[in-house]
């Protein structure tokens, strides 16, 4: 990164138009020192062997090697830039972010988003990579939502509770909900290790948080931020035995 915060930044884009508008928004934010643009991935490529780059815009949806693909090449770079992903499409967020993005902007992109963007990478960057920093940051990733347009990022450990909607998931917080294009499978399995466990086939619950586990006509349901949540037969019995374990860990504190 050059002095005073000022960035070398890579832009890439297989539509000339979409370039064209990314690197005029580029170009006039103050903190961008240099700009490069690639019409693929091979030239972007090209690009980042002939010099380092702070921070690469990414298009998403490339011909040959996409967006995706060229982001997990350049993770394995020995000093890899930011990236940012620039797409008009919201079916890659929760991917973009298990690679590590520090953001998701939407199309058609607008200069003050894209300023925000450059104010996250400068902050991504210049904090002191200490290792319980980054310990931190790997035990609570983030997860992108949409909100009046805008994607924000937020904490897994803001959400309660999980509930299935078709192949979209809902993310129940202590202050609201938010709807993401993922499915309730794919978190239980990416969130299994943070204490998120499966109580039936369109929930998720934080197991921490499950105040009361009671029988009622139906069946059991867990009591999570006074919801009451049901639990299917065959999670029961696991989920019993997962909330004894936890509270023995507890007591043996």
């Amino acid at each position: 990164m050059g002095a005073a915060g000022f960035l070398r930044v890579l832009a890439v884009d297989d539509e000339p138009p979409a370039l064209d508008e990314l690197a005029y928004h580029l170009r006039a934010d103050p903190r961008v020192a240099r700009l490069h643009t690639a019409g693929d991935a091979t030239e972007a490529l090209r690009v980042l062997r002939d010099g380092d780059v702070d921070v690469v815009f990414l298009d998403i949806r490339m011909p040959g090697l996409d967006g995706m693909e060229l982001a997990r090449v350049l993770r394995r770079f020995a000093r890899p830039p930011a990236i940012v992903f620039v797409t008009a499409y919201d079916d890659g967020a929760v991917d973009a972010f298990d690679l590590g993005a520090t953001d998701y902007v939407r199309k058609p992109v607008r200069a003050e988003r894209l300023a925000e963007s450059l104010r996250r990478v400068i902050g991504a960057r210049v904090v002191p990579s200490h290792p319980a920093a980054l310990a931190r940051a790997e035990e609570d990733p983030t997860i992108p939502i949409e909100l009046a347009g805008t994607t924000r990022m937020l904490p897994r450990s803001a959400v309660r509770w999980v509930e299935a909607q078709g192949d979209y998931a809902r993310l129940h917080t202590a202050d609201g909900s938010h709807l993401v294009r993922v499915s309730l499978a794919t978190l239980a399995e990416r969130w299994a290790d943070a204490g998120f466990v499966r109580i039936h086939r369109s929930y998720l619950v934080q197991l921490k948080l499950i105040a009361e586990l009671r029988l009622v006509n139906s069946g059991y349901v867990v009591v999570v931020d006074s919801a009451e949540l049901p639990v299917s037969r065959r999670h029961t019995r696991e989920l019993k035995d997962k909330l004894v374990r936890a509270a023995k860990q507890d007591w043996s504190r």
